[in-house]
């Protein structure tokens, strides 16, 4: 039970950080070392980012924090197997390049320790 406490908690601080555009707080999320992946369709061409480290991979999240404006949240779903845990949810994504909103669904697929994202992978799609 308090294993499910624990990734629900982290989760909705992912979740939060990303309407919030707080690249800080995502940071302080995720692992030194790990992997993490987004891999997904725009409305155009797919996208597949990947890195081994936090290091790697905070330049992605910098650029999608500056680029991308998330509103109108919803979690769908959210299963624990510790010390996974996979959230469904829908969002509304605004391009400040475009300037068009695309309705999404994504899903993410975790690995978790008591205080950190090991793994992360999200795949999305335009709804």
């Amino acid at each position: 039970m308090a294993e499910r406490v624990v990734a629900e908690r982290m989760i909705k601080q992912l979740h939060a950080a990303r309407l919030a555009g707080d690249l800080p707080g995502l940071c302080r999320l995720f692992a030194d070392q790990g992997r993490f992946e987004i891999v997904g369709a725009s409305a155009d061409k797919p996208i597949a980012i990947r890195a081994q480290t936090l290091a790697e991979f905070r330049p992605w999240l910098a650029m999608m924090v500056k680029v991308f404006k998330l509103s109108d949240y919803s979690l769908l779903s959210l299963v624990v197997e510790w010390p996974r845990a996979t959230a469904h949810w829908r969002v509304d994504i605004y391009s400040k390049v475009t300037g068009v909103t695309i309705p999404t669904e994504l899903v993410d697929l975790l690995e978790l320790s008591d205080d950190r994202i090991l793994t992360y992978t999200e795949f999305f799609a335009p709804r």
